[in-house]
């Protein structure tokens, strides 16, 4: 029973660090409230501050995709309790997370800036929405699943594990991946982009539309219906015209 109550207790803290992060990603992508964020006075030099910021940024994209590949899982629950396995993936990412915050250089530098009031505005509220989305998309494939809770609790009970099935939450009827849109939205959504901003825009969406790649390679092999659903549903753009239609992943691979 001890070791029962020690998994679901990692659990509940990796979980916990994980919202803590997010939260505090918002302030930092946004300039809100927090000590240091992304367009904090830049106290090295900008060449500097590329070379550290991209790394850090790679450092993040390695850790997040390596570790939500299918080998890698199996290897590492040869270590772990089978049911802690997502929690440690969520813990491993926060804490990459936290490294980059901590260690992020800014820049300085202005590409664009919007002083139009109802410009500033539409942008905070976009920014505010793709936040929205993505909390929204987690919960529409399972919140609770996605960051290792329901597995910890299930074996707190004693129960086994079972994979969620495909199901059709309204959004991924739309696009495949209505989280990674809502990212997206977060990422560029400013009324004042500068350098250190631009930079981490552009590699995060990059590393995004790859692990997208990645992910659907996974999930194609995991569920046969997904090259289906492929087929009938956008990736990130939703379809104008036409009939919207697709069973959605149960879950995220990554």
């Amino acid at each position: 029973m001890f070791k029962r109550i020690s998994i679901f207790g990692f659990g509940v803290v990796s979980y916990a660090i994980f919202f803590a992060t997010f939260l505090y990603a918002i302030g930092f992508i946004g300039n809100i409230v927090v000590p240091k964020s992304i367009d904090a006075v830049p106290q090295v030099s900008f060449l500097t501050a590329l070379l550290v910021n991209s790394a850090l940024l790679g450092i993040f994209a390695i850790q997040h995709s390596v570790m939500a590949r299918p080998a890698f899982k199996r290897w590492l629950t040869r270590y772990v309790p089978r049911s802690a396995e997502r929690s440690v993936y969520v813990l491993a990412s926060s804490i990459a997370l936290i490294a980059l915050f901590a260690h992020w250089e800014p820049m300085g530098g202005v590409v664009w800036q919007i002083t139009d009031p109802f410009g500033q505005t539409m942008l905070y509220a976009a920014y505010a929405f793709g936040w929205a989305l993505v909390l929204v998309a987690t919960f529409m494939i399972n919140h609770f699943d996605l960051f290792g809770l329901r597995q910890v609790w299930l074996q707190l009970l004693g129960k086994e594990y079972t994979p969620l099935p495909f199901k059709t939450p309204s959004l991924y009827k739309v696009v495949r991946h209505p989280l990674y849109v809502g990212w997206f939205f977060a990422f560029w959504a400013t009324p004042t982009m500068t350098a250190a901003h631009l930079v981490f825009a552009l590699l995060a969406s990059a590393y995004i539309l790859i692990a997208i790649q990645l992910e659907e390679r996974d999930l194609a092999q995991v569920h046969p219906e997904y090259r289906g659903y492929k087929q009938r549903v956008p990736m990130l753009v939703p379809r104008l015209f036409g009939k919207r239609n697709g069973r959605p992943p149960a879950t995220e691979a990554a």
